[in-house]
């Protein structure tokens, strides 16, 4: 019995990026792997996107297109994955581009390993800035403190089904790293697998989300993955009050000494406050 290569969607959401658009379908064009769906998801633009994804549409069979009102990333991922008939899902921005062999290579390694829930590879810069983009590699303590896998990696529609998908409450960002902290939390004893090749190129441009998050959006985002995946920190980061340290610290002569030295300080600070 002959070996049926499985169907993978590339999801691609698009929000006013129609002048690089093409670059990226063509990108997924000449991929060395020939089983994919592309879904292009128009998120409410107010340019040519509607023109460029349709031309593609007519001409590749393979290439769909939906149209949405500006609802942010995370829901046009969504609604595009939703749609989707493939066993793998990649997402893709609309400015970015992969590698001839990228999809092939991940889908090897993903159906040889069952235990593998998301593959990745190397990545490199271009546009306003050119070179290697460098990212820690990935471990379970890494990614519970940052963020090491960029947004075009490949995973299994049936996690994906498992999880909420791409959380809107992420609305400054990070929304990838979320949705990597959603896959892993299922699946904790589960495998992350980069390919040793660049086969992703990430576009910079004068102005992108991540480079956008001011100190009080970050701050947000930081907080709001904690609280989308409490019960996953909970696991391996120890409440301090639950510890033997906190206790004999509360309970020594200097804590409350310092305590009942500083308690006057704070009376006088509120009569200015």
């Amino acid at each position: 019995m002959s070996y049926i290569e499985p169907l993978i969607s590339i999801i691609i959401p698009c929000y006013n990026q129609g002048f690089f658009l093409s670059e990226t379908i063509e990108s997924v064009i000449r991929q060395s792997y020939t089983n994919w769906e592309c879904i292009i998801v128009n998120d409410g633009s107010t340019d040519n996107t509607p023109n460029i994804a349709q031309y593609y549409c007519q001409k590749y069979s393979k290439i769909k297109y939906i149209e949405q009102t500006n609802q942010g990333l995370s829901s046009a991922r969504n609604n595009g994955i939703k749609q989707s008939q493939g066993k793998y899902i990649l997402p893709l921005d609309s400015d970015d581009l992969i590698g001839v062999t990228y999809i092939e290579k991940a889908i090897k390694i993903l159906e040889e390993n069952k235990n593998i829930k998301i593959v990745y590879c190397q990545a490199e810069l271009f546009g306003k800035m050119h070179g290697k983009w460098t990212l820690p590699p990935y471990s379970l303590e890494t990614i519970l403190g940052r963020n090491c896998i960029f947004c075009t990696a490949i995973y299994s529609r049936e996690d994906f089904n498992k999880t909420k998908g791409y959380n809107s409450n992420m609305k400054y960002g990070f929304e990838d790293w979320d949705f990597w902290l959603s896959i892993i939390e299922l699946n904790p004893h589960c495998e992350v697998h980069q390919i040793n090749e660049v086969l992703f190129y990430y576009r910079i441009r004068k102005k992108s989300m991540a480079r956008q998050l001011d100190a009080k959006k970050y701050d947000y985002l930081r907080k709001q993955i904690w609280l989308n995946h409490r019960h996953l920190y909970a696991s391996y980061f120890y409440s301090p009050t639950d510890s033997f340290e906190y206790t004999q610290i509360i309970n020594s002569l200097e804590y409350k000494l310092g305590k009942l030295l500083i308690t006057p300080i704070k009376k006088v600070l509120n009569l200015f406050s």
